[in-house]
């Protein structure tokens, strides 16, 4: 059975969160809403409609959700052409995938702005393939884009790792049996990361790449772990 490491994409493998916090922070002041963006970071990893809800509850008005999510994409989109890899992301999916690992992404993320951080990560040629916002019913905390993961990287979970910034991350791999490994460069702390199932913790890419001997990706190369 072959070995799959799943990514996530903003604040795994692109160094994006806070330019989310700062666009959904601009998307739902146009609208009204004052919320703090220490609890839109805390929220981010999340599909959009998963965000409003988490934000501003169940009671809000749905019918402002398609806008507030367009407002989001718009601010968003406008930085789409310079979104910034993470240090060690390319070398790390590279290095990993000259090992013989499957390199699948499991992101919230479609359509144009999927595009857009594929083409920061530009290792195109390693990744076998996406678990997108469109392929699944449910996104994180959900186990489902793990699970699709999964299928495109015909592998089962105890053959598979996930690596992701958030708790959402940690949660989805978790529930679907997957190893979890955490990156701190989304700037969630470790203490949360942990408590939500992160098995290891690095700063970013660069770090778990420098370490991956030791890491839970390297036992899993070593029939002997």
């Amino acid at each position: 059975m072959a070995r799959a490491a799943l990514f996530d994409v903003d604040g795994t493998l692109v160094d994006t969160n806070h330019l989310h916090v700062v666009t959904w922070w601009e998307a739902l002041r146009q609208a009204g809403h004052d919320v703090p963006m220490h609890a839109i970071h805390r929220a981010i990893g999340l599909s959009s409609d998963d965000i409003l809800a988490h934000l501003l509850g169940a009671n809000r008005d749905q019918d402002q959700d398609a806008r507030l999510s367009a407002a989001h994409t718009t601010l968003y989109g406008t930085y789409f052409d310079r979104l910034p890899p993470l240090e060690g992301a390319q070398d790390l999916l590279r290095e990993l995938a000259g090992r013989g690992w499957r390199i699948v992404l499991a992101t919230s993320a479609g359509g144009l702005e999927l595009t857009a951080l594929r083409r920061a990560i530009d290792a195109d040629d390693v990744i076998s393939g996406v678990a997108s916002a469109d392929d699944v019913a449910e996104g994180k905390p959900a186990p489902d884009p793990v699970h699709r993961a999964l299928e495109l990287a015909e592998t089962d979970a105890c053959d598979a790792v996930f690596v992701g910034d958030t708790v959402w991350d940690m949660k989805a791999a978790t529930t679907a049996g997957v190893r979890a490994v955490a990156v701190l460069c989304g700037g969630i702390p470790r203490t949360d990361l942990e408590e939500a199932g992160a098995a290891a913790v690095y700063d970013d890419p660069g770090d778990l790449l420098r370490h991956l001997d030791a890491s839970i990706l390297g036992r899993l190369l070593d029939p002997q772990a």
